[in-house]
């Protein structure tokens, strides 16, 4: 049975302001704790690590409450309950409840996934991730980088994961003038970001 030194107090915290699903929360919360995972508070969520590897976090939307896996995508999800969170989401997958009776039915099922996300971090696996390469840069950028050649320096300097997320977000526009206003607006912080 669970030690109250394994329950973190920011996460009593958490849950007792959370204003919709707290009792889903605490019953992922006992089972995550019962797979001996630390308890954190990261990005305002409770978090569940081992070895100072992040492994989980219990995330609260308006239509679910999610655990999310952070190298999910790993996982064999031999019951296929895992979730692509977003359609540019690479390595994370969810398990999405609406009432915490969907919880108490699968804590099974649970463990063993959660099991499993340990023993892919013990095994050292890392998610091969889709390189900034492979994205079509929208031809809008491309211009801004042929006429500006500095700011192509200046994106090239960001790390991969800001370079993915600008390169997509300037791509989501339907419009080539909507590109063109969001690349205007966002240029100049590739300089910022990397002073």
């Amino acid at each position: 049975m669970l030690t109250d030194s394994k329950m973190n107090p920011k996460i009593d915290e958490y849950i007792s302001k959370v204003e919709k699903w707290p009792e889903e929360i605490d019953k992922l919360r006992m089972i995550l704790l019962d797979c001996g995972l630390t308890e954190e508070l990261k990005w305002r969520k409770p978090c569940y690590t081992f070895e100072k590897s992040n492994i989980v976090i219990i995330q609260g939307f308006k239509e679910y409450c999610a655990l999310m896996f952070f190298k999910g995508v790993l996982l064999k999800d031999t019951k296929d309950i895992l979730i692509k969170p977003g359609e540019n989401s690479q390595a994370q997958r969810q398990i999405r409840f609406t009432n915490v009776q969907e919880i108490v039915e699968m804590e099974t099922i649970l463990k063993t996934y959660i099991n499993e996300a340990i023993e892919v971090e013990k095994a050292g696996l890392e998610v091969n991730y889709k390189q900034t390469s492979e994205f079509i840069i929208p031809e809008e950028l491309q211009n801004k980088f042929d006429e500006i050649p500095a700011l192509k320096t200046a994106f090239e300097a960001l790390t991969p994961g800001r370079q993915r997320a600008y390169v997509l977000y300037f791509s989501k526009a339907k419009q080539s003038k909507t590109r063109v206003s969001r690349i205007e607006k966002y240029t100049q912080q590739f300089s910022t970001e990397n002073a």
